[in-house]
């Protein structure tokens, strides 16, 4: 059976390097000079104790076992996938070449490296069925993908659509030192899923309703034309008690453009703060605050 490998390079922040560089990288900085291949699982899990005394077993056990597999397990001609939380989208390739050992980019989180070549689509998560979704949801650095979801991220990738909807699937499991690891960042994604699904209007009363949790009293705009103010917030509710925020919302898929933060930020008056909300992000990076204007 093919098998894909999920590597989550630094938590899912080497994205970019990943396919820029054209690779595939895990860190481990302490165990990877001895990690050559050929090398057993318990030697590595011993190497890990060694190199970190008092380290619990479960820890030294999950490190190992990841590493083990990024060396002697993963072949050449095997399908990898990685994540970018922030764009909420995965990369899919090919491995093409061995496990190396590189200190150039050892002090980059990328100490082990495998080559790769990307499909040149990346894939939306919110384009994945849910099943594939929660399969992928696993916090560890290096596992294998369901063969459901494997299916589907490469059929996406390759500008195809999948031929049957993935089965509800259980993502394969593996020591962990803590049962809790991740769990934030798990949930983190599962509520990204959440507000995705929302529609426009209940995603503008979900920004209204923080800004109230917030203690601001808010305006909300009917549907239509509203020239930049789809939510008004005050202290007073009228606007009159500063700061007065004025609130654009973008609920999509697409990225927003260069050329609509910068007519939000010219049609504010110069004592109005700001925010742009987008669930389709930026084309690469966040935006930051600006004059007392925010986007996000």
């Amino acid at each position: 059976m093919a098998t894909m490998w999920m590597i989550r390079g630094d938590g899912g922040r080497r994205y970019d390097d990943f396919r820029d560089r054209n690779l595939a990288a895990i860190g481990w900085l302490q165990l990877a000079p001895k990690a050559k291949p050929g090398v057993s699982c318990k030697t590595l899990i011993q190497l890990y104790k060694e190199l970190q005394p008092g380290v619990k077993d479960g820890t030294a056990i999950s490190g190992a076992s990841q590493v083990f597999r990024f060396v002697n397990e993963i072949t050449v001609g095997d399908t990898v996938v990685t994540y970018s939380p922030a764009n909420r989208t995965y990369l899919v390739g090919r491995f093409t070449g061995p496990c190396e050992y590189r200190t150039d980019l050892a002090d980059d989180g990328m100490s082990l490296t495998r080559s790769v070549e990307w499909y040149s689509n990346e894939v939306d998560r919110d384009s994945l069925t849910s099943s594939s979704r929660n399969s992928l949801g696993s916090t560890l650095t290096v596992f294998n993908v369901a063969d459901e979801a494997r299916k589907e991220l490469i059929a996406l990738a390759t500008g195809k659509h999948p031929a049957t909807a993935p089965k509800e699937v259980i993502e394969e499991q593996e020591a962990l030192e803590d049962p809790l690891k991740g769990v934030q960042e798990i949930a983190f994604e599962r509520i990204k899923d959440q507000i995705n699904a929302l529609d426009w209007s209940e995603m503008q009363e979900l920004v209204a309703g923080i800004l109230r949790a917030m203690g601001y009293k808010t305006l909300v705009s009917p549907a239509g034309a509203d020239r930049g103010k789809d939510i008004i917030a005050s202290p007073d509710g009228f606007g009159f008690e500063p700061p007065r925020i004025v609130v654009e919302v973008k609920h999509r898929v697409a990225r927003m453009g260069s050329n609509e933060i910068r007519s939000f930020l010219g049609g504010r008056h110069k004592d109005d703060r700001g925010l742009y909300v987008s669930t389709g992000g930026s084309p690469r990076k966040r935006c930051t605050k600006v004059s007392g204007r925010m986007c996000i």
